[in-house]
């Protein structure tokens, strides 16, 4: 059985690992609202691209590389991209591996994919088990920027527009409530096209809507030239083409869609790491009571040792007086 100085000892390291915990959980907590802030504070440029996006594809009636690339790039060997997004660090519960495991899966549906690791965690597991990844393509999780989401989407969309890939999806963590994540797998090129249900639909919808002033301004410049009603004479709803309409939006699109998944990622890694250190505190504070309740035994079983000692003690010496009374 351990001493007393050795079980005060461990009581005295639980409660210093508790006050780092402690501190982390903290620390994990103000990161998160600030995380959270941002994210709030770019949703509706995020969501103001994701309505373009699906007013365009919704209107047009050609092909293009970014829905029907099949239809482009038919010589060139089609490989896809997937960009995972995980953590700096560790201590954060199941955060990492949930992230790790939807990825090997993809991997093992998809086997010639070009893999992008954002986070040191994630670049450390797939180089210790040789599993390729782009060796430039290094950034860290930490303090997610618009201006990195934009330098990763340009190298991205560069090879998407060359025909060296085909598809490109992102494996993240998306913070559904307070201490609940999930695992999102979003496919972010080529598009999906709406069904002929949902262009209907989004017909009707428009008949009841007012058409943007974009197009009004158009008109006014045409009447200015003299050329008519630029809406009466080319019955397109994009100038100059789908295409280039689409070009143009396509980096912001993607950028601003992999800065939302950081956003996300990062915010869920806070989280994880939040509830990882609130299990441990409150592990810490179990053990802390387990081996309080051990050294008050120790101390007790001591002291009734000592008790125990000092009347045999006594007793014996009674006795001895006893003995030597007798003789005399």
């Amino acid at each position: 059985m351990p001493s007393t100085s050795e079980i005060k000892q461990r009581i005295d390291s639980v409660k210093s690992t508790q006050k780092i915990t402690n501190a982390m959980y903290l620390i994990s907590s103000t990161k998160l609202q600030k995380a959270k802030q941002k994210l709030d504070n770019a949703k509706p440029y995020m969501r103001a691209l994701e309505i373009e996006i699906r007013r365009i594809l919704d209107n047009a009636e050609e092909d293009d590389i970014y829905f029907h690339p099949d239809n482009y790039f038919t010589d060139l060997p089609k490989v896809p991209v997937i960009l995972v997004i995980t953590a700096d660090k560790g201590l954060a519960g199941s955060y990492n591996n949930n992230v790790i495991k939807a990825t090997e899966a993809e991997l093992k549906r998809k086997p010639n994919a070009r893999l992008y690791v954002v986070g040191e965690y994630g670049r450390r597991y797939f180089t210790q088990r040789k599993v390729p990844f782009v060796d430039s393509f290094v950034y860290t999780s930490q303090d997610p920027t618009f201006h990195r989401s934009r330098r990763m989407s340009a190298e991205i969309l560069q090879q998407y527009g060359e025909g060296r890939v085909n598809d490109i999806q992102v494996i993240y963590s998306r913070l559904q409530g307070i201490g609940d994540a999930e695992v999102e797998r979003v496919r972010l090129l080529p598009l999906a096209r709406p069904s002929s249900d949902e262009i209907r639909k989004s017909a009707e919808k428009k008949e009841k809507e007012k058409e943007y002033n974009y197009f009004e301004f158009l008109d006014y410049l045409n009447d200015q030239d003299g050329h008519g009603s630029y809406r009466n004479n080319n019955k397109l709803p994009f100038y100059p083409s789908v295409h280039a309409v689409l070009d143009s939006v396509m980096q912001s699109y993607l950028s601003s869609y992999i800065f939302g998944a950081l956003l996300e990622s990062y915010c869920s890694e806070q989280n994880a790491r939040m509830n990882a250190m609130n299990s441990a505190n409150e592990n810490a504070e179990e053990l802390k009571t387990e081996l309080t309740v051990k050294f008050n035994r120790v101390r007790q079983a001591a002291i009734t040792q000592e008790i125990t000692e000092v009347s045999a003690g006594s007793k014996a010496q009674r006795k001895k007086r006893e003995k030597e009374g007798q003789r005399t």
